[in-house]
């Protein structure tokens, strides 16, 4: 694979005892997909719909009226979340992957509470009524602090890979969101201390 922001991936030619290795454009690691783009927008998306597929095999006891909505929510927070949001750590959550996942939210307690879409009722009334507010976007930013806390205490190649800094001149265009860049809005969020921007590394002669 080789990971590149051009339309069409550049060509790589590798050979293993004269047996060229078939270019790919992704692959699943550690049951994480892993674009030739470098985006996360594929994973979320197959993150997005296995936590539907789950949440449709517990639909039995999900959208049963007899168990209680607290109960259920907990259903929800302790078999179909964790689904959704592995690997989230290295998620970069654009806003159009904020709303995509915010909505998802939604979809699961209109489902819950069997609101049809009919009822055209607002994601406002939706939230009143399961007596809840939005907590996916925020407990992910939750996890990535944490798990950025675990890279600096460490100092070894994850904290060099996240802040590092190559010399070298930028593309073109509108640059790609980072993960450190929506990062600090959801630490203000929260409230929680940390030092920001953490310490720039310098690595000379990168391209």
């Amino acid at each position: 694979m080789v990971i590149s922001r051009q339309q069409e991936s550049p060509k790589c030619d590798i050979f293993i005892n004269e047996i060229k290795l078939k270019q790919t454009e992704k692959l699943k690691y550690l049951g994480t997909i892993i674009s030739n783009d470098g985006k996360t927008n594929r994973e979320i998306s197959a993150r997005t719909a296995q936590a539907k597929i789950n949440f449709l095999k517990m639909k039995t006891i999900l959208t049963n009226k007899h168990i209680s909505i607290e109960t259920r929510k907990r259903a929800l927070h302790c078999y179909i979340e964790p689904v959704l949001m592995y690997g989230c750590e290295a998620w970069t959550i654009s806003k159009q992957i904020q709303n995509k996942l915010e909505a998802t939210e939604m979809w699961f307690l209109r489902r819950m509470l069997r609101i049809p879409w009919t009822a055209k009722k607002t994601n406002e009334r939706v939230l009143n009524e399961a007596n809840k507010r939005r907590s996916l976007v925020r407990t992910i930013r939750k996890r990535q602090a944490t798990f950025l806390g675990h890279v600096m205490r460490r100092g070894k190649l994850e904290h060099l890979v996240t802040t590092g800094k190559f010399e070298g001149k930028r593309s073109r265009g509108r640059q790609r969101e980072k993960i450190m860049d929506g990062l600090p809005h959801g630490l203000d969020q929260e409230k929680c201390q940390i030092y920001w921007p953490p310490p720039k590394i310098r690595i000379c002669g990168g391209t």
